[in-house]
């Protein structure tokens, strides 16, 4: 019997959620969700390494991460654009002379996807009015930043036959966005707060990055797969929670730590036989 079919045989179902000494890249780590992805990493005893183009947010978040698990437990953090390539290129060398192995990519990063009540900025953010740099900008970080760290990261792990890619979508690259739960009484269209274009266009274009990728790396020892999360309560208003709870069958938005199991799923030996795969946790919103 092949060993490394034996070892694999010889693990139990738990064993292979731990992801050892794993070095996991994670863009955008400064973020809400960027921040419990890199927890879930630390739970199952990897080690994450963030990168953000915030040097405030990402002390922040590192100083967070330090002060909540134990001191033996490694994590690391970069400053850099996801858009440049030579940044990637920069800081994947210094973590191969770091760590002397890249295993994981999860593609977290975006611009702001808050839907924000600006009266300056409503009519601007209409469809019909939506800034082409604006456009331009958010495709950058959300779209083309993730094909350049699997371009990058996808690369050495090509080289080492052995890696995963997780990108990180929405219940939005699943469905539209119901412009009406934005709506508020007594204001012209003109007026109303909607969810951006980019939004949707990037979340649908991460699933279809998936889907090459993993059909491109297949032979390289790579799988790639897609998370589609829905939205995280985080102090949203009142009057928007009804409006939304009301589309998910189990009533209420997700909390910030309901992805972290699925994040350590996905990127672990517990979804081996998992590639271009779009798994979806959203309370059940896409269901109606």
């Amino acid at each position: 019997m092949n060993i490394e079919w034996k070892m694999e045989i010889e693990m139990t179902a738990i064993d292979k959620f731990y992801i050892e000494d794993k070095v996991v890249i994670i863009t955008g780590g400064a973020g809400l969700l960027g921040r419990k992805h890199a927890e879930a990493v630390i739970e199952g005893r990897g080690i994450p390494v963030l990168i953000d183009i915030s040097n405030k947010a990402l002390k922040e978040v590192m100083e967070s991460l330090q002060h909540i698990y134990p001191e033996d437990r490694k994590m690391d953090g970069y400053i850099a654009d996801i858009t440049k390539r030579e940044e990637m290129e920069k800081v994947a060398d210094q973590i191969l002379n770091k760590y002397g192995h890249i295993d994981i990519l999860i593609n977290n990063a975006a611009n702001n996807p808050k839907v924000e009540c600006k009266s300056e900025n409503m009519k601007a953010i209409q469809f019909e009015n939506f800034p082409m740099q604006t456009w331009l900008d958010d495709l950058a970080v959300g779209l083309t930043g993730a094909f350049i760290c699997a371009q990058v990261f996808g690369a050495i792990m090509a080289k080492q036959q052995k890696g995963v890619i997780l990108n990180i979508s929405s219940d939005l690259g699943i469905i539209a966005p119901d412009q009406r739960i934005y709506r508020k009484d007594g204001l012209s269209d003109d007026e109303q707060t909607i969810k951006p274009v980019t939004y949707s266009v990037i979340k649908h274009g991460l699933l279809g990055l998936t889907k090459y990728l993993a059909t491109y790396y297949s032979e390289k020892g790579i799988r790639a797969n897609a998370l589609c999360p829905a939205g995280v309560y985080n102090g949203q208003e009142e009057e928007f929670l009804c409006k939304l709870t009301n589309l998910v069958p189990l009533g209420r938005m997700a909390n910030a730590d309901e992805f972290k199991s699925t994040i350590l799923y996905l990127i672990s030996e517990a979804s081996s036989y998992m590639t271009g795969s779009t798994v979806i946790v959203d309370g059940g919103r896409t269901c109606w």
